[in-house]
């Protein structure tokens, strides 16, 4: 048997996500009857704890008992119990400074912890992740950001609507100019915005008519590494993908082709350390520089897009960026750049996030505790081990000295 628990979030703001529904556990415990669940109690979790009860779970306010410990966001170095292990995003794997503590706190406290970002195939692809709800919601605020900007329709904050269906019946009532809009991105996140886009009708369109053609209706674009970026030969032709990711700096970016004919820029890539930007303050500023709308949902503050300059939140999600000046201003001022950069946005859409994110750990995660981990799930994911780095994350450990 192996004891699982779902842990309460007490990171500030607080964030209703759950890994599993009450649903979904019930179907975990008839499939894999070796395993059971308890749940910490929680006054801000999407399903109430009543719900859990109800489906034949305990819940209690000590889980001191279970041995994997299941949450969502970063778990305060306070309410660590050592010996266990933990599943949560930890924010280490890049060496984000402000998590240094808490890694050299779950070392010290000999915690075996899994980050959901590092729990991938054998070939490095992600497979689970809230990425596809951080792209629904941050497609629909890019809308909501333009209809405020331009006083053209009104339309509700995500996290104020009960689900995605309730999102998508808040689209239907909106009418869109004639703008062109560049989605860049290949995974779950531009997938996200992609639903948006397709629910709306806005006609999909290929790079060369983009660039080229002028429309009579809205159109988008959907645009990976090698269409925004050239190789320093001057040609992609006889390069890759992979070779732009194993090589980003044999490559300079290209994007001003696109922000030269495009209203609107949604960000749903992944940018690596070491790519070209897509586009500098200076380059904002030019008269042929055309975007006056950007929803940054990759959020990468102050690198890749000049305009992102600090991430906004679910209660005050927009922002103006000045090119001129490099500041921020009211969003509605005439020079500015109407910046949505929200860095949490599958929090808007607690339950449905929930219950995605839970389906997709249920199939790639769960079996490996009772199948000898046969395909290296849990072992390429596991960071740490008897109080030390395991061997893949071993770069980490000059972070964890406070040396980097």
């Amino acid at each position: 048997m192996i004891k699982f628990a779902l842990i309460k979030e007490r990171k500030t703001p607080p964030d209703r996500r759950v890994v599993f529904s009450p649903k979904k556990l019930q179907e975990i415990v008839q499939k894999f009857p070796e395993a059971s669940f308890k749940i910490e109690a929680s006054d801000i979790r999407i399903f109430k704890d009543s719900e859990y009860e109800e489906a034949g779970f305990e819940v209690s306010q000590d889980i001191s008992d279970c041995e994997v410990l299941l949450g969502v966001k970063e778990v305060p170095i306070a309410s660590l119990i050592p010996n266990k292990k933990y599943f949560f995003f930890s924010h280490t794997i890049k060496k984000q400074p402000y998590n240094r503590e808490l890694l050299e706190a779950i070392l010290k406290n000999n915690i075996d912890l899994y980050d959901y970002e590092v729990i991938v195939k054998a070939n490095g692809r992600r497979l689970i992740g809230f990425g596809r709800y951080a792209g629904l919601v941050g497609a629909y605020n890019c809308f909501l950001a333009l209809g405020l900007r331009d006083g053209i329709f009104e339309m509700p904050k995500v996290d104020v609507l009960p689900d995605l269906k309730s999102v998508l019946l808040e689209l239907d009532k909106i009418k869109l100019p004639n703008n062109k809009i560049v989605l860049t991105g290949s995974g779950k996140v531009a997938h996200g915005a992609k639903e948006i886009l397709d629910h709306l009708k806005i006609k999909q369109v290929d790079v060369e008519q983009y660039l080229n053609n002028e429309f009579n209706e809205p159109v988008y674009c959907l645009i990976d590494v090698l269409d925004y970026n050239v190789h320093k030969s001057g040609t992609n032709t006889n390069t890759t993908n992979n070779h732009f990711y194993s090589s980003p700096e044999e490559y300079n970016s290209n994007f001003m082709r696109f922000a030269e004919v495009s209203d609107f820029f949604i960000a749903g890539h992944f940018y690596g350390d070491g790519a070209p930007v897509f586009f500098t303050r200076e380059q904002a500023n030019l008269a042929e520089f055309k975007i006056k709308l950007v929803a940054d949902v990759s959020c990468d503050i102050g690198i890749p897009i000049a305009s992102t300059i600090r991430s906004s939140t679910i209660a005050d999600p927009i922002y103006g960026y000045d090119p001129r000046t490099g500041e921020e201003v009211d969003f509605r001022e005439e020079s500015a750049i109407t910046v949505m950069a929200v860095d949490n946005l599958p929090c808007e859409l607690p339950k449905d996030a929930s219950k995605g994110f839970g389906e997709m750990f249920m199939k790639h995660v769960i079996p490996a505790f009772f199948n000898l981990d046969i395909d290296g799930i849990l072992e390429r994911a596991k960071m740490t081990e008897n109080g030390k780095l395991a061997e893949r994350f071993s770069y980490l450990q000059d972070y964890v000295d406070g040396k980097d």
